[in-house]
């Protein structure tokens, strides 16, 4: 079972009807009791990173998300959940993210002919054996909507770069925490199959 993380980001419809084309039972939620009770969990969202954190706080789901994280629980960040993984946006000046992981959340910067938000399709050159994208071909194209993007503090984290005036690095892996910056469930066949192996993961072991 994958639990999706219910905070007022939306995204969440998109992500549960691609989980399900997949075959995967999933349970959208921000009941503690129930999001710890899955095998897995997804943070969606698109948004304001303010008002995002705003929204954990007030449904009390940081202390969660953090004792998931510490349990070893697969974690996906999607889009504004990849952001939020980390400590602050230039978005929202003195929010704190969830800081789990290290990095900058930075303002795409303005250049001649480049709109922003960044909505569309963009490749991705792969790095660093991410798990995510097991079978997924170099260049592969996503689909991204953003106006802010991440530069993460370690470089062996990140798995996927991709560029629109600058480097952004669009996932990121690190022990039992995943990110993407682009929509897999938006992306695609090959969309799903990042979904996939990440609903995958541990099965294997078994």
């Amino acid at each position: 079972m994958i639990g999706i993380i219910d905070y007022d980001a939306g995204n969440i419809r998109s992500v549960e009807k691609a989980l399900s084309y997949l075959g995967e039972k999933t349970v959208v939620s921000r009941d503690p009791d129930i999001l710890k009770s899955v095998d897995k969990v997804i943070l969606p969202g698109v948004g304001s990173f303010g008002q995002a954190m705003e929204n954990l706080h007030r449904y009390e789901l940081v202390p969660v998300i953090r004792d998931m994280i510490e349990d070893g629980k697969p974690f996906l960040g999607i889009c504004l959940g990849l952001q939020l993984l980390f400590e602050s946006s230039e978005e929202s000046p003195g929010a704190e993210g969830l800081g789990i992981l290290k990095g900058k959340i930075l303002k795409i910067p303005s250049s001649p002919g480049l709109k922003i938000p960044h909505m569309g399709w963009n490749s991705l050159q792969l790095q660093n054996n991410g798990r995510l994208f097991r079978n997924i071909p170099q260049d592969t194209y996503v689909y991204f909507v953003h106006s802010y993007y991440l530069q993460a503090q370690e470089p062996e984290i990140v798995k996927a770069v991709t560029g629109y005036g600058t480097e952004i690095h669009a996932s990121v892996e690190k022990d039992n925490v995943f990110a993407c910056q682009f929509h897999p469930e938006k992306s695609g066949k090959y969309g799903l199959e990042i979904l996939k192996n990440f609903a995958e993961l541990g099965r294997e072991e078994r």
